[in-house]
């Protein structure tokens, strides 16, 4: 799925020609993710991501980004038949694909975007209870998202607010899908 993300965007960046805008940039940020579940209480953890991004077009572009983050939730259940609590953290590598629409001038730009997501998991940590313990070996290792936001551009200095949705469940065992708010600053190299 990666390869195919990454074939598409080399395609499309091709169709556009050689006269389109092009800059490339780094990005860092926080990211404040949640795992929904059913009739379990839910808790938000903080993680981060970091990685590299590229901008094709001006006023319609094409964004391709590939960055590693660190995501999860915490549970928590009363529930006298089943209660427990725990918390999961993953260390992803995100591949996003977004189209988006600028607006303003070349020093000054806002953006809206939205496209597709590809998260592949390198690595979890997770303390849960007796009760799940199996569901620890039952993550699943590539999910498809979305992500939906805006940004501005300041000059070369760029900063995203979006917000990530889960189309696959990161457990067929316990958990359903994650979403997750995400704040970036980036700068574009060129």
């Amino acid at each position: 799925m990666k390869k195919l993300l990454l074939s598409a965007a080399l395609l499309i960046a091709v169709s556009i020609g050689a006269k389109a805008q092009v800059s490339l940039g780094i990005k860092g940020g926080v990211n404040f993710s949640k795992i929904s579940t059913d009739n379990v209480k839910e808790s938000t953890l903080t993680g981060y991501q970091a990685g590299l991004f590229a901008r094709i077009g001006s006023a319609w572009y094409l964004q391709p980004e590939l960055y590693l983050s660190g995501t999860g939730g915490k549970f928590e259940s009363s529930d006298n038949n089943t209660a427990f609590d725990g918390k999961v953290r993953f260390t992803n590598l995100n591949v996003p694909l977004l189209i988006g629409r600028s607006f303003g001038q070349k020093d000054l730009n806002f953006r809206v975007m939205g496209g597709p997501i590809y998260t592949y998991q390198l690595d979890n940590s997770v303390s849960l209870g007796s009760n799940l313990s199996g569901a620890a070996n039952n993550f699943n290792k590539s999910n498809i998202g979305y992500q939906v936001g805006a940004g501005v551009d300041i000059g070369s200095i760029t900063a995203d607010l979006r917000y990530e949705g889960g189309l696959t469940k990161v457990s067929d065992s316990f958990a359903k899908r994650q979403n997750l708010w995400a704040l970036s600053v980036g700068f574009k190299i060129l």
